[in-house]
């Protein structure tokens, strides 16, 4: 996973906490649902990419055997 999406899910992760702790301290219901929707949207892109650097990690696996054996 590139840096780039890492440090965006993580910006959208702190956002969630930070509208989830403000939602709770102003007793915002909505506010507070949004944050926690934010962190689990983060969550999810994050296993995402874990998912996709480790097909890509098998694809170079098996292309640098292939050429190995050749």
């Amino acid at each position: 996973m590139s840096n780039t999406d890492r440090l965006s899910n993580a910006a959208e992760d702190a956002k969630g906490k930070v509208k989830e702790g403000f939602g709770k301290a102003t007793d915002d219901e909505q506010l507070e649902a949004e944050g926690k929707t934010d962190q689990a949207k983060a969550d999810f892109k994050d296993k995402v990419e874990d998912v996709k650097d480790k097909v890509a990690e098998k694809y170079n696996d098996l292309t640098d055997r292939n050429e190995n054996d050749a």
